[in-house]
């Protein structure tokens, strides 16, 4: 019996070795796969990146190639998208969450989102246009493509609040109720504190598919390169993003150098603004 129990011991052991050198390897894996892959597009884009690159306009008559306006069109794109999907999704998870008593409504809500989520990016360009550009009027800008893509991100930021909501302990709650104050007010002052770190995680991954995004915008922003400073008037004109830049350079114009340059500057983009938010949430945690 002693002898069985040893061998069970020793053959759980070994596999208990292989499944986490497994692990280890498969997490190596991605780590090189990923840092090779940062590595190549800085090699190859770093050095094509210049002061004029980033400044100006492109200008066919001086010969130029500038993605000043693909840059400022990119942060209006995000701006506007994040301050109409937030409130929509933070409330749309708070009423599932905190509201809903009907679990057949809720999980028909849960199962549209997820299949929202599912959807091409090609199949809500075409909406977009259809619809924002066509049916209401708004022809092709940026206000057309950050519409769009609120309708693209809306399920992520459902999702990933509607999750974080659900961590925090229902003691919580009690304990605010018991204490006197009203439903909201514990969700106002005590839930939505507590699951702020979900919320933002929810805006880095809705930034980076606005920030990746070039099917939809091209159906609905448009690709025009003009500098256009000011944001109200840069909403209702066609404007292209750094992607769709990525993509015109790249597909239409063979210019892969520029290419590379544009896909530097996409990831340093996309790391400050991972940075900043992990700065707020530091900044909300020690608030609260």
């Amino acid at each position: 019996m002693d002898n069985e129990v040893r061998s069970l011991s020793k053959k759980r052991k070994t596999m208990d070795a292989l499944l986490r050198g497994l692990i280890y390897l498969c997490a190596a894996a991605t780590f090189v796969l990923v840092l090779a892959l940062i590595v190549y597009i800085f090699v190859k884009g770093v050095g094509e990146i210049s002061w004029d690159f980033l400044t100006t306009a492109p200008s066919h008559l001086k010969g130029t190639i500038g993605i000043l306006p693909n840059i400022i069109s990119t942060i209006y794109i995000i701006l506007t998208s994040l301050i109409i999907v937030l409130p929509l999704g933070v409330g749309a998870a708070i009423y599932l969450n905190e509201y809903a008593t009907n679990r057949k409504v809720v999980a028909f809500i849960e199962f549209a989102t997820e299949t929202l989520t599912g959807i091409p990016s090609i199949i809500y360009g075409l909406v977009g246009m259809l619809f924002f550009c066509q049916y209401m009027g708004l022809q092709g800008c940026l206000l057309s493509g950050a519409l769009t893509l609120v309708i693209m991100i809306l399920p992520t930021i459902v999702r990933t609040t509607q999750e974080s909501l659900k961590t925090v302990p229902q003691s919580y709650r009690e304990g605010a109720v018991a204490l006197g104050a009203t439903k909201w007010h514990a969700i106002r002052t005590i839930v939505l504190p507590s699951s702020v770190e979900g919320i933002l995680t929810g805006c880095i991954l809705a930034i980076g598919r606005i920030v990746g995004e070039s099917a939809a915008l091209i159906f609905t922003a448009g690709v025009a390169s003009i500098l256009i400073t000011n944001i109200l008037e840069a909403l209702q004109s066609s404007g292209g993003t750094l992607s769709v830049a990525l993509y015109v350079y790249v597909y239409e114009r063979g210019e892969f150098e520029v290419g590379y340059a544009i896909a530097a500057i996409l990831m340093i983009l996309v790391l400050a603004i991972n940075i900043g938010i992990k700065l707020i949430n530091a900044k909300l945690k020690k608030r609260a």
